[in-house]
């Protein structure tokens, strides 16, 4: 693995030596002139080439959508299984029962979006299956980042 000066960094990394800007009192702009639409089109355009690449952002639906379809598809069975068992009068067990599965189901299905996002592999490299690493990697990052924002 490349040291950290090496290698280039993500789009989303927070920048290291970052200085705070001053403040400038806002002042009415003059009309804008084509010139300036122009400057604006391209700066917009430059944000969209410096954002998530199109292989990342689908490797993360990809797994959002399983670590978080999954719990959240059981939630609804465990209701629908339960419903059946008891208006059918099958087996009984108390309502209660049914809400803390169902919500546990749910909950999980909440964790399941934060984890398929963290444990995407964030370069352009596919990483492994359950993203275990990955999640080590992207987690220190994302606490790299929030103590640099804080800080300054």
């Amino acid at each position: 693995m490349a040291s950290e000066s090496e290698r280039e960094s993500l789009p989303f990394e927070p920048k290291r030596d970052r200085k705070k800007t001053p403040k400038v009192p806002s002042r009415p702009q003059p009309a804008e002139t084509s010139s300036g639409a122009k400057s604006r089109t391209q700066s917009r355009s430059r944000q969209g080439r410096e954002g998530i690449p199109a292989a990342v952002s689908q490797r993360m639906l990809r797994r959002m959508a399983l670590f978080s379809g999954l719990p959240t598809a059981l939630g609804v069975v465990v209701f629908l299984v339960a419903y059946y068992l008891l208006s059918q009068e099958i087996i009984e067990f108390p309502k209660s029962l049914v809400l803390l599965a169902t919500m546990g189901c749910f909950g999980l299905g909440v964790v399941g979006l934060s984890y398929g996002v963290i444990s995407a592999s964030w370069d352009e490299s596919p990483g492994s299956l359950l993203g275990l690493s990955e999640f080590k990697l992207n987690f220190g990052r994302i606490r790299e980042s929030r103590r640099a924002n804080k800080s300054s």
